[in-house]
């Protein structure tokens, strides 16, 4: 006897990448690379995020990517947006720290985002695009 399920339904039922697994992918590891990377660069060196908002970027990295691996479309959205509002909201305090803490001391310009707070930054607005991806698809 021959099976009567057809074969589109079982490849749409087995595929576990879904439309913003990629930018998910991408994303996470924007904000892996970012909370070890330094985030405020001084003329007497580069602070680490790792002290403080980069344990929580790194985190919200781990999210992101375990969401994109995820076959539950709701469920990876809700990764890319936790993840996503995470990373972005540590990065404009970290921002908003820095600026403050540059008119109180009148230091303008000698302490500047690293390289780890822009890869934190632009890996929260992958993942928000990603998510505007899946709930478009859906």
């Amino acid at each position: 006897m021959a099976s009567s399920s057809s074969s589109a339904t079982t490849r749409a039922s087995q595929r576990i990448l879904h439309p913003g697994s990629a930018a998910m992918l991408v994303g996470g590891l924007l904000l892996i690379v970012g909370a070890v990377t330094p985030w405020v660069s001084t003329p007497l060196g580069n602070l680490s995020g790792m002290v403080g908002p980069g344990l929580w970027v790194l985190c919200a990295g781990t999210i992101a990517m375990a969401g994109a691996l995820l076959p539950y479309r709701r469920v990876a959205l809700a990764h890319a947006l936790v993840a996503a509002l995470a990373a972005g909201g540590l990065a404009l305090w970290q921002v908003v720290r820095i600026v403050h803490l540059s008119a109180t001391t009148d230091s303008w310009g000698t302490m500047l985002p690293g390289i780890g707070l822009v890869l934190a930054a632009g890996g929260a607005g992958v993942l928000l695009r990603a998510a505007y991806r899946i709930r478009s698809a859906a």
